[in-house]
């Protein structure tokens, strides 16, 4: 990818689940999830990015037993990930479940091979609408579901244990639509998300949230990031089309709001390296990258010497990255359900169609020289 040029790679079936391989440092690879309405036919693609010559390498893995909603790389063991997913009752229903799975050490990347299924995570007790399984930041025993109106954290050390369970009680039926964990706060909190409300939770009384963003968009929000240098601050996004930044001490106003999709925007990540670089998806078929300079954790560009006899002045605006549109990528068809920044490389990132159409991008050299340099 040395003309920064994008790397496309098509999937036999649709697909809507993505996750950078989180525990891997040296190499850039992504996780894919499809969904075929034939379950036996359901794999997970293991893709890695050879960054000198951008091929791809990839292994297949059958994922028999169901089509897949969402997948999360284990943040500390490259070879286990959890998968939720659909699957068919003994009585002929669709039912939402959990698993956690390896991937088997084989050599042969000819073969589609099956998964090893480590333990299932069964969150039926606590309904049946199962949004996600998020794996802790650093700890890789323990997760949490967030499944209808309850959001469970789970101990992974042996056959899977339900720790904690706290509830949203209200009028109406409420449910999750997603859920993350806060880097920050000695990751006791969790967020969640339903309709166009975020509350954050803490595990060690999760009886009432211990802060709201009431009606923080205007329609149903569908995801939310951390800034991992930053830390009471998060982004969220939604069907009206915004990306939203918030500081949780001051939840009645966000401190950036920008509008640069024509249609329901699905997923949004801040880069954990830099954070000025936020990544947006959305089934308007677009990816966005943008710049928040002016929130990050280096709002005047990265710190450097003054050249000599340059002024202050010269030498900050030189540096300082503007906010705005850095980049928009189009190489995608259908809607964009996901996007994730790699864990190894700060400057690439993946993003997913729903017609199996997976694409490898990096920032632009001209943004990543004036952040760096």
């Amino acid at each position: 990818m040395e003309k920064d040029g994008p790397v496309i790679y098509g999937l036999e079936f649709q697909a809507r689940a993505l996750s950078a391989q989180t525990a891997e440092q040296e190499a850039v690879r992504f996780l894919v999830g499809t969904q075929s309405l034939k379950f036996s036919n359901n794999q997970v693609h293991l893709v890695e990015l050879n960054e000198e010559t951008s091929n791809l390498k990839t292994q297949i893995f059958q994922h028999p037993i169901g089509e897949i909603w969402s997948i999360q790389a284990s943040p500390t063991e490259a070879e286990k990930f959890i998968t939720c997913y659909n699957t068919l009752t003994d009585e002929g229903t669709c039912q939402m479940k959990g698993a956690l799975w390896k991937i088997p050490s084989s050599q042969d990347i000819n073969d589609i091979i099956p998964l090893e299924k480590l333990a299932d995570i069964d969150t039926t007790p606590y309904g049946n609408d199962l949004k996600t399984i998020t794996y802790h930041p650093t700890d890789s025993k323990k997760a949490v579901s967030v499944v209808d109106n309850n959001f469970v954290l789970w101990d992974l050390s042996f056959k899977p244990q339900a720790v904690t369970v706290g509830t949203l009680a209200s009028k109406g039926q409420p449910r999750f639509t997603n859920g993350k964990w806060n880097p920050h706060s000695t990751t006791n909190q969790f967020v969640t998300l339903n309709e166009n409300n975020v509350r954050g939770w803490d595990f060690r009384d999760p009886k009432e949230p211990v802060w709201t963003i009431i009606n923080a968009h205007s329609q149903i929000i569908r995801d939310l990031d951390f800034n991992s240098n930053r830390q009471y601050y998060l982004a969220t996004c939604g069907d009206d089309g915004y990306m939203k930044f918030w500081d949780i001490r001051n939840p009645t106003e966000p401190v950036m709001s920008k509008i640069e999709h024509s249609h329901w925007v699905w997923s949004i990540r801040i880069n954990r390296f830099h954070d000025q670089l936020v990544l947006t998806s959305s089934s308007d078929s677009r990816v966005i990258l943008c710049s928040a300079a002016s929130i990050s954790s280096e709002p005047f560009g990265h710190m450097v010497s003054m050249e000599e006899g340059a002024s202050m002045e010269e030498t900050c605006t030189k540096e300082k990255l503007e906010d705005g549109v850095i980049g928009k990528y189009e190489e995608h068809e259908d809607s964009v359900y996901a996007v994730e920044w790699s864990s190894a490389d700060p400057w690439t990132f993946a993003s997913l169609s729903y017609d199996g159409r997976l694409v490898l991008n990096k920032v632009p050299r001209k943004y990543k020289y004036q952040i760096l340099l």
